[in-house]
């Protein structure tokens, strides 16, 4: 990991293991509606890196990674038994046995899934968008001065851009893209297929630039393309969730969102506020005033004449 590091969010705290001992947030005799996985999301920034993948795999397919051996839970972190263990008691748990039965408890208290929930229950449209509105100030908090200007500078000064997602932020990709290509030339998606992708790898080195959204689930496809990408050279900037996708080890920037949803669907609504704040920062590095007058002229060109 380079120096770029310095660029990622200030919220990423590490605690070292000496700390296990300390008091925690979520302490052995918290509430029982105080559900296992609320205490991991509150935790997250307080812990050491080993412990912060268990919470990445906890969380990513909760419930069911808590509910196998602790060794297998431990296995798909990347990371030994004990540090897997020492979460468990840093979250109040005596041992795995207790914290796989808080699991299936507060799991069968909130069986439901975001969608079963908006349709039993009656719609708020003001709840949600409140929820909106702190969500998405919290992201334009996320996205300070520095890390805007880090990510600015990438994309104006590197030879091509290529942007990907996942199924639902490959949008936030696309917008970046269609913007992007207005300001500067080598601007693209990356395909969706394996062979253009194996073509579009074969032309890139040190001098080229991804940008990766990933989210929670993280797309196994990005993480392939990504880490093929950094292979060769190139450098990745990564738009993700407080979780942190896999791919943040690699990132030369790193921006986290909070992305907190507002109803029964993953809000999309960050993604783009991020983008278009990188969008402005990104322009400011190029003075696209001549290329976009010239786009402008070329649209219009190109449009049928009125009443045809």
């Amino acid at each position: 990991m380079t120096s770029d590091r310095a660029d990622h969010a200030s919220t990423d705290h590490a605690s070292t293991d000496a700390s296990v001992d300390a008091p925690a947030d979520a302490s052995a005799d918290a509430s029982a509606a105080d559900h296992v996985e609320a205490r991991l999301g509150r935790l997250y920034a307080e812990l050491p890196p080993g412990e912060r993948a268990v919470v990445r795999v906890l969380l990513d397919d909760y419930p069911y990674a808590a509910l196998g051996s602790l060794r297998a839970l431990a296995d798909r972190a990347g990371v030994s038994p004990p540090t897997a263990s020492r979460l468990v008691g840093r979250l109040g748990f005596t041992g795995f046995t207790e914290f796989q039965e808080a699991v299936r408890t507060t799991g069968r208290e909130q069986d439901r899934s975001r969608l079963h929930e908006f349709v039993t229950l009656r719609p708020d449209t003001h709840r949600a968008a409140e929820d909106l509105r702190a969500g998405l100030e919290g992201t334009l908090a996320t996205a300070t001065d520095p890390l805007l200007a880090a990510t600015a500078a990438r994309l104006a000064e590197a030879r091509t851009v290529r942007a990907l997602g996942g199924p639902l932020s490959e949008l936030a990709a696309e917008y970046l893209i269609r913007q992007l290509s207005g300001l500067r030339a080598g601007a693209h998606r990356v395909p969706e297929t394996a062979p253009a992708r194996a073509r579009t790898l074969l032309d890139l080195g040190a001098s080229d630039v991804v940008v990766a959204y990933d989210f929670r689930r993280y797309s196994a496809d990005t993480a392939r393309f990504a880490r093929a990408a950094r292979a060769r050279g190139a450098r990745l900037i990564l738009i993700t969730d407080a979780w942190e996708s896999p791919l943040a080890e690699g990132a030369e920037v790193l921006i986290r969102l909070p992305r907190e949803a507002a109803g029964p669907i993953a809000p999309l609504t960050h993604e783009i506020a991020v983008t278009e704040l990188i969008l402005v920062a990104t322009a400011a590095h190029l003075s696209p005033a001549g290329r976009l007058a010239e786009l402008d002229a070329l649209t219009h060109e190109l449009l049928p004449p009125p009443g045809s």
